[in-house]
């Protein structure tokens, strides 16, 4: 589906998110986006559905993705090209995960931003050794404090932790429907309730 071409560029508005993107060393916001083209935020997340829907509808067919991750857009590689960008930069950046990391990575991911007393809580055993491994490899990162004593440290997800797993959004991930009073059930039966 076409969007609206202007008149100064003759690029559709689409095509002219799409080059600042392409430019843009970091994550971009909706308003970044509106000042530096001019137009309204409705214009400017128009034309980010426009790009989304080229990129889903060609999946196959295209290298890029349009990642969005908290409020910030960016593109990034197709996850179906992974082998030949390592294969052209002599990487070999396949990222291996243990049991234990995946399951830290879980409860960040579903709980973000989460404390490593929380993560602990619901694990049964310390998680320091995991936390550290998820943070040299990028998949998570600080994201603050909790007021409270000892000042706990906040985990969420990092935009890596998307492209690692082939995703655009967080929103695209399934999510966990914990009633209030609701509680998990461990392996070894314990019981968390939220």
């Amino acid at each position: 589906m076409p969007d609206e071409v202007t008149k100064e560029t003759e690029f559709s508005i689409s095509a002219r998110i799409e080059a600042i993107l392409f430019v843009a060393p970091l994550p971009v916001t909706l308003n970044q986006l509106s000042e530096v083209l001019g137009i309204s935020n409705s214009e400017v997340e128009k034309g980010l559905k426009t790009l989304e829907t080229q990129y889903k509808d060609n999946q196959f067919a295209r290298g890029l993705r349009l990642q969005r991750y908290r409020g910030r857009y960016q593109l990034t590689t197709s996850p179906l090209s992974t082998a030949d960008i390592e294969k052209f930069f002599g990487l070999d950046s396949k990222i291996k995960l243990s049991p234990a990391a995946l399951e830290v990575l879980s409860i960040i991911l579903f709980f973000q931003p989460v404390t490593r007393p929380k993560i602990d809580s619901i694990r049964g055993v310390n998680s320091d050794g995991v936390i550290k491994s998820l943070l040299r490899k990028g998949l998570i990162q600080e994201e603050g404090r909790i007021d409270s004593p000892g000042r706990p440290i906040l985990y969420g997800t990092t935009p890596e932790f998307l492209q690692h797993f082939g995703v655009n959004s967080l929103e695209e991930l399934p999510k966990l429907d914990l009633d209030q009073d609701q509680e998990i059930t461990l392996e070894n039966n314990q019981t968390i309730f939220e």
